[in-house]
């Protein structure tokens, strides 16, 4: 693999440092190649603002059609071109950060903000029917994405039925919003519990769950989340009633045996689609 590992720690001795120290290291025992964006070390900007795109401060900035053309020109500021041609060479993405106040850190949601510009990641057409490509297609298209994340509350705080949500509901801005919606495949994230006092038998397990997913990434079959051109949705991006008939939320864009056909499933047309 070729793998880019975007990291979101402000302290280097921290559990996330010792995992991403670990995830790395095991990584790289094992032929695959690895580049580093620890954003706190690297003192990355996290706003996205005029001199991003070479733009006249006194103007009023319309940031999408403005990242386009400086994306499409080669002006986007050095230190944006510098992250997506990491993000070019790499096969597979590692996003990891500690989940605070049921998001990422600041510095990592700015890292999107403007690496994810509008004809690179997002805005990107099909040349055929005009159609954004999103959601399942897209400019990042054809790499594998996996999210590890501490987080300081309980597996059971965090389960179906915990007062913080189901911790795939809570990451699901970033899981399906962010890293779906830009065309990767995304396969279940790795989130390690009780972080604010970790046993050292508690660590160990970690490290070995983050060893083992990391070195079977390749197999490991992606969220099933549904494409959005992919006929479960109307004209209208609603999904359509037939899928998942009884249900709302975030929970009914996974295919699933419980709602969907198996010809469904397995990327077929249903009549209701024809």
């Amino acid at each position: 693999m070729q793998v880019l590992w975007v990291s979101a720690h402000p302290d280097p001795r921290s559990l996330n440092g010792a995992l991403r120290d670990e995830g790395i290291a095991v990584l790289r025992e094992h032929g695959h190649e690895v580049v580093e964006s620890d954003l706190y070390a690297m003192k990355w900007n996290p706003v996205v603002d005029h001199a991003d795109f070479q733009h006249d401060p006194v103007k009023r900035l319309d940031v999408l059609n403005e990242s386009q053309q400086a994306f499409e020109s080669g002006t986007l500021s050095d230190d944006i071109r510098r992250e997506q041609a990491k993000l070019d060479r790499a096969d597979t993405l590692i996003v990891q950060f500690p989940l605070w106040w049921f998001s990422v850190p600041a510095i990592l949601k700015g890292w999107f903000d403007r690496l994810f510009v509008q004809g690179y990641a997002q805005g990107v057409l099909d040349p055929e029917t005009g159609r954004a490509q999103r959601y399942g297609n897209g400019g990042l298209t054809g790499r594998r994405a996996m999210v590890v994340t501490t987080v300081g509350a309980n597996a059971a705080t965090t389960g179906p039925r915990g007062i913080h949500g189901d911790i795939n509901e809570v990451l699901f801005p970033v899981l399906h919003g962010t890293l779906w919606y830009t065309g990767m495949d995304v396969v279940p994230p790795l989130v390690v519990n009780g972080a604010v006092a970790l046993s050292d038998a508690d660590y160990a397990t970690a490290a070995a769950q983050l060893r083992d997913r990391l070195l079977t990434l390749p197999q490991t079959p992606p969220i099933s989340y549904r494409h959005q051109n992919g006929g479960d949705y109307d004209d209208h991006l609603v999904l359509r009633p037939h899928h998942a008939p009884d249900a709302t939320g975030i929970r009914i864009h996974c295919r699933s045996p419980e709602t969907d056909t198996q010809d469904e499933r397995t990327g077929g047309t249903s009549e209701a689609d024809r």
